[in-house]
């Protein structure tokens, strides 16, 4: 699975990156039908706190999953994005099983 990673006005440093790739992958193993994943990341305000936006998107066959968070740092942002589409992954899996 393709992983996208873009930024808006600043460079992600590799440790984000490396995070970031870190958990899309296993994303692949939980949902092989996934095509990609396209991570946005950018600032809101940047003197402000609570300013990190992070939204991701998983391409899948028929529908499209996403979840955009706000927190302070990339990471804690990007975390809570990644549960929310594993909520909805779950819904998904129940949804067939049933």
């Amino acid at each position: 699975m393709e992983t996208i990673i873009n930024t808006v006005k600043f460079r992600a440093d590799q440790k984000l990156v490396d995070h970031i790739n870190k958990r899309t992958g296993k994303i692949a193993k939980v949902l092989p039908q996934a095509v990609s994943t396209e991570v946005s990341l950018k600032i809101d305000r940047e003197h402000e706190v609570n300013n990190k936006i992070v939204s991701v998107r998983i391409a899948i066959p028929g529908n499209d999953l996403f979840a955009e968070k706000q927190r302070d740092t990339f990471e804690d942002a990007f975390d809570d994005s990644m549960d929310a589409i594993r909520k909805m992954i779950e819904k998904i899996k129940d949804k067939y099983h049933n």
